[in-house]
This record gives C-alpha cells, sequence and structure tokens, in this order.
C-alpha cells in the first residue's frame, strides 16, 4: 500500500520544519523528530515512521506540519481514522495549509467518499501558491473524475432518510424480529 498516497515533492520540501514561518517556536525535539520521521517516508517505510511522529507532535502539540505526515503515515499503514483525525486536525490547525487539504483530499478519494473528497480539494485550491501545487490538485480531480466515470455508483449519505423510508425499514425491521421471535418457540 506504499504507492497509494505518494510523497510529492512539493509536499515533502515545504514542509520542512526548518522552512516553517514557526520554526523557531518550536522545540528542537519536535523537528529532530519529525525530521526522522519524514526521511522514513521518504525511504519508503511508513510504519517506522509513525514512532518519530508521534513524538514529534507529543513535543509540539500544534505542530501541522507533522499533524500531516502522520496522518500520512497513518494512512499507508492502514490505521485510516487515525489517518483522518491527524489530517483534520493540521488543516483546522493551519486552515492555508495546502498539503493538509491536499492530503486529506486523496485520502477522501481513495476511501470512496467523493463529497468530503471534493471539499477538501476546494479547500486546497485556495490555499495553491505554487504552479507544482496547481498540477498535483488538478491531475488528484481528473483521477477522481476518471474513478467516478468507470467506477460502480456508489451513494453519497448525505441525504436524511425519508419519513416512508424510515416507517418502511421499521416495519421491515418489526416483521424480522416476530419472525425470530417465532422461530425461537
Amino acid at each position: 500500500m506504499t504507492n497509494v498516497f505518494p510523497i510529492h515533492g512539493e509536499l515533502a520540501v515545504n514542509s520542512q520544519a526548518s522552512q516553517h514561518p514557526a520554526a523557531l517556536e518550536l522545540p528542537p525535539q519536535a523537528i529532530e523528530c519529525f525530521r526522522e520521521g519524514v526521511e522514513q517516508l521518504q525511504a519508503g517505510d511508513p510504519a517506522a515512521a509513525l514512532a518519530p511522529l508521534t513524538q514529534s507532535i507529543q513535543h509540539a502539540p500544534n505542530f501541522s506540519e507533522a499533524h500531516v505526515f502522520l496522518g500520512l503515515a497513518n494512512a499507508l499503514t492502514s490505521n485510516i481514522y487515525p489517518a483522518i483525525d491527524h489530517l483534520e486536525l493540521a488543516a483546522q490547525l493551519e486552515p492555508h495549509s495546502f498539503a493538509a487539504h491536499f492530503t486529506l483530499a486523496q485520502l477522501n478519494f481513495k476511501l470512496r467518499i467523493p463529497q468530503k473528497g471534493y471539499e477538501a480539494a476546494e479547500r486546497a485550491r485556495q490555499c495553491v501558491t505554487t504552479l507544482e501545487q496547481r498540477k498535483m490538485l488538478t491531475n488528484l480531480l481528473r483521477e477522481e473524475r476518471v474513478r467516478e466515470r468507470n467506477g460502480i455508483a456508489r451513494p453519497w449519505f448525505n441525504k436524511p432518510f425519508s419519513v416512508p423510508g424510515l416507517v418502511m425499514a421499521g416495519g421491515g425491521l418489526v416483521v424480522a424480529l416476530i419472525a425470530i421471535l417465532v422461530h425461537m418457540h
């Protein structure tokens, strides 16, 4: 699963703690752990990156870039819920972070949650500052549109159930429970 979320050069280069405006405010341990984790990710070992990236955010809980890369490492090791949590927290901590929004969009698209993917992609679009970022986002959206055209239509689950639908489902549940009770006696 290591190719699911490639570490694009732009994400890795722009996320070095030494280039981060708040790098001077970060504890040196947080920066060192962050660099070690990024090196592990770049070496293709996301499982080994988990510990140093976790230590980085323990030293600096508001270090959004460490949350992005910890989310990425979690996604690559199939720890989906922690991945989502860290990416969403990174986006909250740094609302103008292209890396946070782009990676969250990428994860949502891979999980086949297109609505959230498009929302995160739109936020990433608003954060684009380089041509490389624009290309990355364009490619991600193009891949998703191809996947949608060639894939099975999936429900969005964003509309509330209708009253008749709930009545029918409840009626079916009652019938099933009665059948189970009758069968038990």
